[in-house]
């Protein structure tokens, strides 16, 4: 069971900084501690994932993981770099000259792919009623943020407004992994503490399989032709959670303490 302390900045910075390492191994997690927060581990499962009556793969469970948290590069099969435009390296520079700016720690979403310490569920419905026409991913942080998946066939909107999840629309590939495609988004979150940089015009494919009981692997494909010269791939795995455990409240809003205790000015107030 995850026992949690007071949440504060100094959670964010230790949980990630380990949390980061134990991305490093694509998943293979260990016990995660950090000022009165634990997270224990079950045992390995092996077993075949769970089927839905329609035999479709069933994501159910809490997960953990699933994206970057300190360096999305770490997601790219070996020997490859992300394929980083000039303008993309000199805002990496900035960026690590300004670590707070990140928004995420001034509790703002953290966008895709990114992922955070904490727990995450899929919610699906396949009952053939108005609502299985979505899915939602529920996020316990940051903010008990949550994304909306249109599963009906319909297409991207002409226009959007820039947000931080985006618009997604998704569909089932031989009803063994679940394709996400998205855009809309704005150009506010970091793809990861790094600083890596997105814009505007990012499009994102993830493709969500569960090859074993314990073990989601989230295969993104990302194209942003503002800051990258190609499009490029990067694989983290998410992994199952104790049975019993659920996601937890977790207040966390924008402008609260979070930067100002640790000294720092927000940088996004009156913008």
């Amino acid at each position: 069971m995850r026992r949690f302390g007071l949440l504060g900045l100094g959670i964010w910075v230790l949980g990630f900084g380990i949390f980061a390492f134990a991305q490093e191994q694509r998943g293979s997690l260990g016990t995660i501690g950090a000022l009165g927060q634990e997270v224990k581990r079950p045992p390995q499962r092996n077993e075949p994932a769970p089927r839905l009556p329609d035999g479709t793969v069933s994501l159910d469970g809490l997960w953990v993981g699933g994206g970057p948290v300190n360096d999305i590069a770490q997601g790219l099969p070996k020997g490859e770099k992300l394929p980083l435009k000039p303008e993309a390296v000199k805002l990496l520079a900035e960026r690590a000259q300004h670590e707070t700016d990140d928004p995420h720690l001034w509790c703002m979403p953290m966008g895709v792919p990114r992922s955070t310490p904490y727990p995450f569920r899929f919610v699906q419905d396949i009952t053939g009623s108005a609502a299985s026409a979505h899915l939602f991913i529920i996020h316990e942080g940051n903010i008990h943020s949550y994304r909306q998946i249109f599963m009906d066939g319909r297409k991207h909107p002409a226009e959007l407004d820039p947000t931080w999840f985006g618009h997604s629309i998704g569909r089932w590939e031989n009803k063994d992994t679940l394709v996400i495609d998205t855009v809309g988004f704005n150009d506010k979150f970091w793809f990861d503490r790094k600083g890596t940089p997105h814009s505007e015009q990012l499009h994102t494919i993830e493709r969500w399989s569960r090859p074993r009981m314990d073990t989601l692997v989230n295969t993104v494909t990302i194209e942003d032709p503002v800051y990258y010269t190609k499009p490029f791939t990067v694989t983290f795995n998410a992994r199952l959670q104790a049975a019993g455990d659920e996601i937890m409240e977790y207040i966390c809003q924008e402008n609260n303490q979070y930067g100002q205790a640790g000294g720092h000015e927000n940088p996004f107030f009156g913008k």
